[in-house]
């Protein structure tokens, strides 16, 4: 696991040390891991991070404990590149190759490391999970037509992929999973422990109550930048000290007296002077553009949707559809699902119908949560199914869906802002 559990207990040392010598009770910086952009951090409320939690054990039949989805050193979610460097020191054994989620049919030959890299494509290449869902009882549509490249789903158990969600920055989100289908983050952990662990128990009151209470206190956000060097630095508030005691509730920034200027981390960069005053001064431009930079020809930016303050969630909990899991958009190694509209009469086509899965409205297929923005750098790709390999991907694929017309200098710079997140 990257070695996790070490630096865990390491930290831990340390922080058992520096506690005893505090006269405050701040968070503390308890993990930092390098990326491609620079570093970030995970600070707790909680004041250090137990790797005696439920939440770094084993709690089921496969070997799984939730960190083997959610690595702190990813952004509490998994990445390609983390799965592949598990997958060769591990030969494709490691807790987090299971076939009942991590490959691509729960019937997949695995009897092989050549036969297990085939299983585990999807979470080798683009990080995904495969969750199998069913459409409600009382939904408006129906299944009519079923395109699995792995013959495995059906009209009752449809084969869903999509990318774990971080289990770090909780506070700022107004719904859990990318659909909202657990309304309680203890909930959440009985349904991962049951479907994901394979556990052939419920968890303890103890257990669920100690996985939410840490992951309900872990902020995770970059605290260095390669080009702009410490991101809380010189009047600016990156990191994720600041966001332990950022103001949210649902609905904080939402309706017509919302605030646009929903990121105000960089303002004091814009006329950074020194040596790391390019890199600076880009991100603080990359921050004004997220905030108003207006898509024509409705007049939205970014944080038109990304709208709570400094997390770049959507505070009133909306789903939004950017067309993602169309049928025109899939890629070979992806099932599309044929739904028919039983009132309108209409066909629609679909890698994941998305929301829909629990309303069963149609205007709901393909419709997601709108997720929180900080600690990007460390947790590509991006989007519910990985189609977004970089973040330079979401900005074009942002600039063509909604024809923002960004120069080559303001796709730079809102970059930037991004990977300093």
């Amino acid at each position: 696991m990257h070695g996790v559990f070490l630096r865990l207990v390491l930290a831990v040392l340390l922080l058992v040390a520096a506690v005893a010598h505090a006269h405050h009770a701040a968070p503390q910086t308890v993990l930092r891991d390098a990326n491609a952009s620079g570093v970030i951090a995970t600070v707790s409320t909680g004041g250090v991070i137990d790797p005696a939690n439920p939440f770094f054990q084993s709690v089921g039949r496969n070997g799984r404990a939730c960190v083997s989805c959610h690595d702190p050193a990813e952004g509490w979610t998994i990445t390609p590149a983390g799965a592949r460097a598990r997958f060769e020191t591990s030969e494709g054994l490691d807790p987090l190759f299971r076939t009942n989620d991590g490959s691509v049919s729960p019937r997949a030959d695995v009897s092989t490391v050549e036969a297990r890299r085939s299983a585990y494509r999807l979470l080798l290449e683009r990080g995904l999970i495969r969750v199998g869902l069913s459409v409600p009882a009382d939904a408006e549509f129906s299944v009519d037509a079923i395109d699995d490249p792995y013959g495995y789903a059906t009209a009752s158990e449809l084969s869903i992929f999509r990318r774990p969600l971080p289990t770090t920055n909780l506070r700022f989100g107004a719904s859990i999973m990318w659909d909202g289908r657990e309304l309680a983050l203890d909930a959440q952990a009985d349904g991962a422990a049951r479907d994901h662990a394979l556990s052939a128990r419920p968890l303890t009151a103890d257990e669920r109550a100690r996985i939410v209470s840490l992951e309900s206190g872990l902020y995770t956000a970059q605290i260095s930048d390669n080009s702009a060097g410490a991101l809380d630095a010189d009047g600016a508030r990156g990191g994720p000290r600041s966001l332990t005691d950022q103001p949210f509730h649902p609905g904080i920034n939402a309706g017509a007296s919302a605030d646009r200027a929903v990121f105000s981390l960089f303002t004091p960069w814009a006329n950074a002077r020194g040596r790391l005053a390019p890199g600076r001064q880009a991100i603080a431009r990359g921050e004004a553009i997220f905030n108003h930079r207006a898509f024509r020809p409705r007049g939205v930016s970014c944080s038109s949707c990304h709208d709570a303050p400094n997390a770049g969630s959507n505070s009133s909990g909306v789903f939004v559809s950017l067309g993602l899991s169309d049928a025109g958009l899939r890629t070979p190694d992806m099932p599309v699902y044929t739904l028919r509209c039983a009132k309108a009469g209409g066909v629609l086509r679909t890698t994941d119908p998305g929301r829909a899965l629990v309303t069963g409205r149609c205007e709901d297929v393909g419709k997601f949560k709108v997720p929180t923005l900080r600690a990007l750098a460390a947790r590509a790709p991006y989007f519910h199914n990985g189609s977004a390999a970089t973040l330079e991907d979401v900005v074009e694929f942002y600039d063509r869906r909604f024809s923002i017309g960004f120069t080559a200098a303001e796709r730079a710079d809102l970059i930037a802002f991004l990977r300093a997140l």
